[in-house]
């Protein structure tokens, strides 16, 4: 099984608001989520530049502008790491990426590292630096997936709780089997289409699930298209009930009926479309609502 945390580049970008929510809660209250972002990878790519051969799979950074509340012009600064590895010199990097980013903007900047790596004990927050009397000292922000809390993850309605579920999901390779990797990685789908995202932001996480874990086993590969088609196709007939359903609680409410009535004048209605040989007017009479609701039922069976 293979990871690629390069993949978290264009996740962040297609979903920073969630982002932005999921590890900073107060953002909401800072930030202008109705002024666009501002990806500022090119002008990082030329402050830390690299040579075509220096790929380093194990790391991605992101740098933000992002607008605040009080003022048009009022910005600030949000530097993302993503580390996958551990890295003797990784709180030494995040140092220096602030100190450039900060000579080059002269705005405030907040940093956050998402570790993604697989060791416990591997929690680098702080750079220090002492030499004759002079000492610095810099503390930045943290994520370690490993401790996330699977249960509040799986209760979160933040599209960020089902990217570090995948990502602990990965983290297991060592642990468990293809097949019981697999497993998992199919509860994960199964998730994620019973949670109330967009169509848009569904596909983008499907996207990062499918790849991020990756089986070299071509026979798992595509079982896993396989059973993923199918739970698609499921999704897709049940989300069309569920519309019709709510569509026929709808008429049942412009009636005046409340919700336990509509439960059971749906139940009686059902009974006799499905026992009887009666029209849908027949119906409606002995049911007591109008034929439209009969035929919305008609329609959910």
């Amino acid at each position: 099984m293979k990871r690629d945390d390069a993949l978290w580049k264009g996740l962040i970008e297609d979903l920073f608001d969630d982002f932005l929510r999921f590890y900073f809660p107060e953002s909401v209250d800072l930030f202008d989520f109705n002024r666009k972002f501002v990806f500022l990878d090119k002008e990082l790519e030329q402050l830390f530049p690299q040579s075509q051969d220096d790929f380093n799979p194990n790391y991605v950074d992101k740098l933000v502008k992002v607008f605040t509340k009080k003022g048009k012009e009022e910005w600030i600064l949000i530097h993302i790491e993503v580390q996958g590895s551990r890295d003797k010199n990784f709180a030494k990097r995040m140092f220096t990426y602030r100190y450039r980013i900060l000579d080059k903007y002269d705005k405030p900047i907040t940093s956050l590292a998402i570790l993604a790596d697989k060791y416990k004990s591997y929690k680098p927050n702080v750079y220090r630096y002492e030499l004759m009397r002079n000492e610095l000292y810099y503390k930045f922000n943290i994520y370690k997936v490993l401790d996330a809390n699977e249960k509040e993850l799986k209760q979160s309605d933040n599209p960020f709780a089902v990217v570090v579920r995948v990502v602990q999901t990965a983290l297991k390779k060592d642990k468990l089997s293809d097949n019981q990797l697999f497993d998992l990685k199919l509860e994960l789908v199964k998730e994620l289409l019973k949670k109330n995202f967009t169509k848009e932001k569904i596909r983008n996480l499907l996207q990062f699930l499918k790849l991020y874990i990756r089986f070299d086993n071509q026979e798992l590969i595509n079982k896993f298209e396989t059973e993923l088609s199918i739970i698609q196709n499921q999704k897709t007939t049940m989300g069309l009930e569920e519309f019709v359903l709510d569509r026929e609680r709808r008429v049942g409410r412009e009636e005046g009926m409340s919700i336990k009535e509509i439960e059971e004048k749906t139940n009686f209605t059902k009974n006799l479309l499905t026992q009887t040989d009666f029209d849908d007017e027949k119906i409606a009479s002995l049911v007591g609502v109008e034929v439209d609701f009969v035929r919305q039922v008609k329609a959910s069976l």
